[in-house]
């Protein structure tokens, strides 16, 4: 009910951050842009949760590529810190916000649709965790990508442990996300965080469609079976409504506490240096 309420109240004041191509070869492509580095708020969340519903539903779509329209080099920067700000947000804010961003991951995780991430740059965080969801990932070589919420004070998601963790194996993913680490492009291929490295950033997509050309000969209904059997168990855990509205309210106190909000303080303080 919170959630549809927020929907209901807000979309017609929404900006639109994500656009969709659907292309006639049978899958889209869907760009995100919320300048200056595509920051993930509930906006964001909500549009991505909407387009990609509207995907599953559109029966001359079989996949998505996902990638960036900023004029930078960033994939995304991650979850908007406002967002995740003890004071500038609210408890009820907070639960929208983490229970519609981990609803979108988790469907985004077991859908039938065959999914691409176009990494141009930068990668860290929520932007990485929507990569790990993805079936392939193709990243320029001037990428970095990583769960890096740690080295911000913020402690990473259970289930985004357990992501990173079947992806590329609990020792490797440890030493990752304990510290915070983001990795290059060159690295993250070799720890199996990303498939193919390309060299400009503008081949990043056109590799990516190239990928989705191959990959959609396979047929649907054994591809999609197999990838259930792979991802629901995690899936349907993660993405559990009322789960999740209960686990709002105890990283909510986290986010509260003063040394989560001194040190949010000191990466609001280096990001506004970082603009003189």
């Amino acid at each position: 009910m919170l959630l549809a309420w927020i929907n209901a109240a807000t979309s017609y004041l929404m900006p639109k951050y994500i656009h969709t191509d659907v292309k006639t070869n049978g899958y889209a492509v869907v760009t995100i842009k919320r300048e200056p580095v595509n920051s993930m708020n509930l906006d964001v969340w909500t549009q991505l949760l909407d387009v990609l519903e509207a995907l599953e539903g559109n029966s001359q779509v079989r996949g998505v590529i996902f990638c960036s329209g900023l004029r930078r080099s960033v994939f995304t920067a991650g979850n908007d810190l406002n967002e995740l700000y003890a004071p500038r947000t609210s408890l009820e804010r907070y639960t929208a916000f983490t229970t519609m961003s981990n609803q979108f991951l988790a469907r985004l995780y077991r859908t039938k649709l065959i999914t691409i991430c176009a990494i141009r740059g930068a990668c860290p965080a929520g932007g990485c965790c929507l990569s790990l969801c993805c079936d392939f990932r193709v990243m320029s070589e001037n990428g970095t990508i990583g769960l890096n919420e740690a080295a911000l004070g913020i402690p990473v998601p259970t289930t985004w442990i357990q992501l990173m963790s079947s992806v590329i194996g609990q020792g490797r993913a440890d030493k990752l996300l304990q510290f915070g680490t983001l990795v290059d492009a060159s690295q993250a291929r070799q720890l199996g965080l990303i498939d193919e490295v390309v060299k400009n950033e503008e081949e990043a997509l056109a590799r990516a469609e190239e990928i989705m050309a191959q990959l959609m000969k396979t047929p649907d209904d054994g591809r999609h079976t197999t990838k259930s059997s792979l991802r629901n168990e995690l899936s349907m855990v993660w993405g559990d409504e009322k789960r999740l509205k209960e686990e709002a309210v105890q990283k909510f106190q986290r986010l509260t506490h003063p040394t989560t909000i001194k040190s949010l303080d000191g990466v609001f303080t280096r990001l506004q240096k970082s603009k003189i």
